[in-house]
């Protein structure tokens, strides 16, 4: 079928629920459905999912997807399951399927049934899969966080090399969709050669996130107390604190426990248990912040989280975006505080000491680039698109001045002439030479690289020795941005001259250099506040939302953003709908979301509506905020399986404690799990009446408080279980 014959925009209304695709997706989806392999850069938040997911779902077969990801995954199955009324409309092919599961997708796949089949890339390659794909329809391959096929991504997987190899198996000419969140220009490249998509069109959404305010400040002795003054200005919003160490994790949510801040920590080092209790407590709002290693955060996709503070400095630009890249996503205020010590730079440099040579070299040019960004004097929002291969206009670009090198600018001095010594030694060295042998020629310092190339005995050696080798790397950065010099993608590091480079040493002109930070504190002139989307909203209304928003999530014990976002709540107040159709207008809303939740919220609109005189507008048009997709992930029901627990825990090569916080999650998300099956084993008739009525009746669902009620009469995994079908029946 042609996309002249789709209706992307119906299609896009029935799924899920929005009125207008967000940024390139419409063009994207026109490729894919087309049948033209696709390459999609796009930051996360920006619906990537959506991409290949409703391709699939209009395309004749199904669409497999390469996901290196098992909790994603299986929240995506949910999340597709969750708008449709079949089940086997999407799943997932992994090793933890039983045969009977295993045949179950394939007769779905057989009768056109299945959309999509998330798969993990190790599935793709036994013998028996790859002969049933041959005989089936195969309307595309996806291949998500497709930056792990390279190895000069931040998060290389060696069995994603192969993936082009698995695909030539599965059939002849098979569409490839590529995604990925964070590239920059020479991941981009590689990605695609391997995959022998050269000729595939690229679509690349900007990676800029106007809401965001970008700040770096010294890491002095006295960073605990610069971070609770922070948060403490910011009481009652949700906020993620990264570190690098799991002891450092634990003593900074003490220091701030015992600060009266609601704090709670979270790390690998954890119990499963601890892990779920503290993540559900972030989602429930029932803390303000969670400190944790970068395990946190993957798979979250909590919308207003109104800060993120690196205590220490992360080991890419790539982490650091993805990081900061948590805060703000429903387009409200976003604050990204880092603090930054050199010393931390080589504290992680120590850690790398053991790895092969190929690896430290990429290692350290990833870390050189979050040094530039952390000690740059420029606008960091252009710094970080500049990376991804961006340009961004630091005086009218969208969220210009959200960038604490803006507001606090730094001195700037005439630099002309030592950009033409640095263009004259690149040229002179041959353009064979990364920044430190560049540095190094200028200052009269050599290396035994250097050595064998005589640079010492060039005319340009040491004709920068009247300044720190420090300000020539703030110089070169400087140079690289303006677009002077440019990294060799091949060898990587290598620094050549561009067309302007030439030009430049030719007929030089002026070149203001911003000096580099003196590191004054900044003090809090970086507070910002939320942009309102239309600024229009009924403020009293509005409260009045929230406050129904959260005692239905207390009802329902759901964290309250799984009700309605807050984009959603803002549309209400701004809209007035009355009826379930005009609910289903409302922005992020799809028909599902509506006659799940939609009841008590628009009782309460039209009584308010009725008691203030309200003027309601005529026209229910849709703003288009692009709230996320993915954000109907916990609009799930009826996952049903019949397999013994202990057996899905040893095909997941689980501990039963993991696959109980696992069911937790999913439980808490909203999603139906029907245990009953594995309870009745459990339990006779009269203890699950016991203690069905003690959840019941209890204040809280805490298991510290049912061992106490049943003073040793249940083990503490039996009443996590019984709590689950509990909640699973009651709630969701």
């Amino acid at each position: 079928m042609s996309t002249a014959e789709i209706d992307l925009n119906a299609a896009l209304k029935k799924y899920f629920g929005f009125s207008q695709f967000k940024g390139l997706q419409e063009d994207v989806i026109r490729n894919v459905v087309n049948n033209q392999n696709t390459f999609v850069i796009m930051p996360t938040g920006g619906g990537k999912s959506l991409c290949y997911q409703l391709p699939a779902l209009v395309h004749e077969g199904t669409a497999i997807v390469i996901s290196p990801l098992i909790a994603l995954m299986k929240n995506q199955v949910d999340a597709i399951r969750g708008i449709s009324a079949n089940e086997g409309i999407a799943h997932v092919l992994n090793s933890s399927l039983n045969k009977s599961e295993v045949k179950r997708v394939m007769d779905d796949i057989t009768s056109g049934t299945t959309k999509l089949l998330y798969v993990a890339p190790e599935s793709l390659t036994k013998d028996e899969y790859v002969e049933f794909f041959r005989t089936v329809k195969i309307s595309f391959v996806a291949v998500d966080e497709a930056h792990c096929i390279s190895e000069w991504g931040h998060d290389f997987r060696p069995e994603y090399r192969n993936i082009r190899t698995i695909i030539q198996r599965l059939g002849d000419d098979i569409p490839i969709v590529a995604l990925t969140a964070t590239a920059t220009p020479k991941v981009q490249e590689d990605i695609m050669k391997n995959l022998g998509m050269t000729d595939a069109k690229v679509f690349k959404a900007s990676f800029n996130r106007p809401n965001l305010y970008y700040e770096v400040r010294p890491k002095t002795k006295n960073v605990d107390a610069d971070i609770i003054r922070f948060v403490k200005q910011r009481e009652g919003k949700s906020g993620i604190i990264y570190c690098l160490s799991r002891k450092r994790v634990e003593e900074l949510a003490q220091t701030l426990q015992v600060n009266g801040l609601k704090a709670v920590p979270y790390h690998a080092g954890l119990d499963a248990k601890t892990r779920a209790k503290h993540q559900d407590m972030f989602l429930m709002e029932e803390i303000d912040v969670v400190v944790a290693t970068i395990a946190f955060g993957m798979g979250i996709d909590k919308p207003d989280v109104r800060f993120v503070i690196h205590h220490d400095i992360p080991k890419s630009i790539e982490s650091y975006y993805q990081e900061t890249g948590r805060a703000g996503r429903d387009g409200g205020e976003g604050h990204c505080l880092a603090f930054y010590s050199y010393k931390d730079i080589e504290k992680l440099e120590k850690f790398m000491s053991g790895k092969p040579v190929a690896e430290q070299e990429i290692g350290h040019a990833l870390l050189q680039d979050m040094v530039a960004y952390a000690e740059t004097s420029m606008s960091r929002r252009k710094f970080i698109l500049h990376y991804f291969g961006e340009e961004f206009d630091e005086v009218n670009g969208e969220g210009a001045d959200l960038d604490d090198n803006v507001r606090n600018p730094k001195k700037k001095h005439e630099a002309k002439d030592d950009v033409v010594k640095i263009l004259k030694v690149i040229k002179e060295t041959k353009e064979k030479y990364k920044a430190k042998e560049v540095v190094n020629t200028l200052i009269g310092k050599t290396n035994a690289l250097m050595k064998s190339h005589k640079t010492e005995e060039r005319e340009v050696f040491g004709i920068g020795k009247d300044q720190e080798d420090k300000y020539w790397k703030a110089l070169i950065r400087q140079i690289l941005v303006s677009g002077l010099i440019k990294k060799e993608i091949e060898q990587y590091g290598v620094l050549r001259l561009t067309k302007a480079g030439k030009a430049f040493k030719k007929s030089p002109e002026s070149f203001m250099m911003t000096e580099d930070h003196s590191y004054e504190h900044l003090g809090d002139e970086g507070v910002v506040t939320a942009k309102q989307g239309g600024g229009s909203a009924d403020a009293q209304l509005l409260k009045m939302l929230k406050d129904l928003r959260k005692s239905q999530a207390r009802k329902l014990e759901v964290p309250p953003f799984v009700v309605f976002q807050d984009p959603s709540l803002e549309d209400m107040a701004l809209k007035y709908p009355v009826t379930m159709e005009e609910l289903n207008a409302i922005h992020g809303v799809g028909e599902g979301k509506a006659k799940k939740y939609g009841k008590p919220f628009i009782h309460l609109i039209a009584q308010y509506v009725e008691d203030n005189d309200i003027q309601r507008p005529d026209d229910m048009v849709v703003k288009s905020t692009g709230a996320n997709s993915a954000l109907k992930l916990y609009v799930i029901q009826n996952i049903d399986r019949k397999l013994p627990l202990d057996d899905i825990a040893s095909a997941k090569g689980l501990q039963m404690d993991d696959l109980i916080k696992e069911m937790e999650q999913i439980v808490y998300m909203g999603t139906k799990l029907n245990i009953s099956y594995w309870i009745d084993e459990l339990f006779d008739e009269d203890q699950q009446e016991e203690l069905h009525e003690y959840f019941l009746e209890a204040e809280n669902d805490k298991i510290s408080s049912a061992m106490e009620e049943f003073d040793g009469d249940y083990e503490e995994d039996e009443l996590r279980l019984y709590r689950i079908k509990f909640i699973s029946e009651v709630a969701n």
